[in-house]
């Protein structure tokens, strides 16, 4: 069971690099948002590998719901920044 754990641990670390990738090197500030939010998807999903690796699931998954609200609250900021500033607008 620990080597699956460790298995998808390394897969998930390693999405995280090329969504890394993507949000750093973006074409456009869309590609930057979904990266920077994919990056949270997936940490998210690495704090429950760490509740099931610790053996406090309980514990872990309310940590796992509160990183994943700010991570959506803070897409739906930086969403609205945009659209005040009018960057929001695709480029033709």
């Amino acid at each position: 069971m620990s080597q699956l754990i460790l298995g998808v641990s390394i897969a998930l670390a390693a999405l995280m690099a090329l969504n890394l990738f993507r949000a750093l090197k973006g074409p456009t500030v869309f590609d930057r948002l979904v990266g920077v939010n994919v990056i949270g998807v997936n940490g998210v999903l690495l704090i429950v590998l760490l509740g099931v690796v610790f053996d406090r699931l309980d514990m872990f998954i309310d940590m796992a719901l509160v990183y994943a609200l700010l991570n959506f609250i803070g897409v739906l900021a930086f969403s609205k920044h945009l659209e005040k500033s009018g960057q929001a607008e695709e480029p033709s």
